[in-house]
């Protein structure tokens, strides 16, 4: 039993304390919901219970599983992915809300497919870049399967539409690809095509160029699509230095929108100030230096590029929700892991650091712990 024990504890506190903290936030922005009861203790059901009891549960099974089994079996978690947001499009099983399709309806709960695919597509890549080696500076035998196996959940994110979360996994690949030893060219052709693609997703999505618009001026218009934005920096700006104080935000009453979904990292401002608002920030900055440390100590190349590309869409996520709440990149609908509503992706998130805890224990990193 000890030997289950035997992990990187300085990168399991780092998560234990943004888990605490993320309660602890999240609580209070719920304080939000409270006229309903009903949908109060909704909320925070799917939260404590099923993202918070069901994320321990997962973390201690990931803690436990054999690293190879998840080699073994990725390409069938990633086709599992694949089909589980097909699903989404399937009347009477995937529901829409907020004019995206992004939902599989488990009777009285919900479940967001991509929380579970963005893993298994990394854990894929971790296997196959593996595998490949130096095929992988090869357009034919590394560009192509990589596109491929990035582009086909992508296809599906962008007909939901969830431009953020293929983002996220895009930026995490990419990150992957290069440790594996891509060659700058052919990141440089990937960055070309994004961009290009980006350029269209403009003409197909006119929300995104909206929320461009309202990046560059965020005054253009206050009661419409720039009012998220501007609730959220009134917010972040009573805060000042300290903060009113745990509990005490008045934004997450009518005004700002999504106080426990997206916008919460303004509700810390407000509550906890600059000083508590860097701490946060410096925790989930610690969180990815670890993280990476753990990742430059494992030996095995499937166990180094898995921790890379998971620690990447946790911090990448946090912190581009943190950056879309202070206004300094377009707003968007990710959630800030370990504090923002949804049992999902807290879920997957605690399962995800268990793999990471896994490896580095199964690797031997005594000198990690040190």
């Amino acid at each position: 039993m000890k030997k289950y024990f035997q992990f990187d504890r300085i990168f399991f506190g780092l998560t234990v304390a943004l888990v605490v903290v993320g309660i602890f936030v999240f609580l209070s922005a719920s304080f939000s919901a409270f006229g309903d009861v009903h949908v109060f203790k909704g909320i925070l059901f799917n939260q404590l219970v099923l993202g918070l009891v069901g994320g321990a549960i997962l973390f201690v099974l990931m803690l436990r599983v054999p690293v190879e089994k998840l080699r073994k079996y990725s390409l069938w978690l990633y086709g599992f992915g694949v089909v589980l947001m097909l699903l989404v499009f399937v009347p009477h099983v995937g529901f829409a809300h907020g004019g995206a399709r992004r939902w599989l309806s488990l009777g009285p709960l919900s479940f967001q497919p991509v929380e579970f695919a963005k893993y298994a597509t990394v854990l894929y890549l971790a296997a196959w870049l593996s595998y490949a080696k130096g095929k992988i500076q090869t357009i034919s035998q590394g560009l192509i399967p990589f596109c491929f196996i990035v582009g086909l959940v992508g296809i599906l994110l962008l007909a939901q539409p969830d431009t953020d979360s293929f983002l996220i996994i895009l930026l995490s690949s990419l990150v992957m690809y290069y440790v594996a030893g891509a060659r700058w060219r052919d990141l440089g052709i990937m960055v070309g095509v994004v961009v290009i693609a980006g350029a269209g997703l403009f003409a197909i999505h006119p929300y995104l160029l909206q929320r461009v618009k309202v990046f560059v001026d965020p005054a253009r218009d206050s009661l419409g699509s720039s009012y998220q934005v501007q609730q959220q920096l009134i917010a972040v700006g009573s805060g000042r230095i300290m903060g009113r104080g745990f509990g005490q935000s008045i934004q997450k009453f009518k005004y700002l929108p999504e106080p426990i979904g997206d916008s919460i990292f303004a509700i810390v401002g407000e509550e906890f100030g600059f000083i508590g608002s860097v701490v946060i920030i410096l925790i989930y900055l610690m969180f990815f230096l670890r993280g990476m440390l753990v990742a430059s100590r494992v030996k095995d190349n499937f166990g180094k590029l898995l921790i890379v590309g998971i620690i990447c869409l946790i911090v990448f996520q946090s912190f581009l929700n943190i950056a879309s709440n202070i206004a300094v990149f377009p707003l968007g609908g990710l959630p800030l892991i370990f504090m923002s509503h949804g049992g999902t992706a807290l879920a997957f998130a605690l399962a995800a650091v268990g793999i990471v805890l896994n490896l580095s224990r199964n690797q031997g990193l005594s000198a990690v712990r040190r």
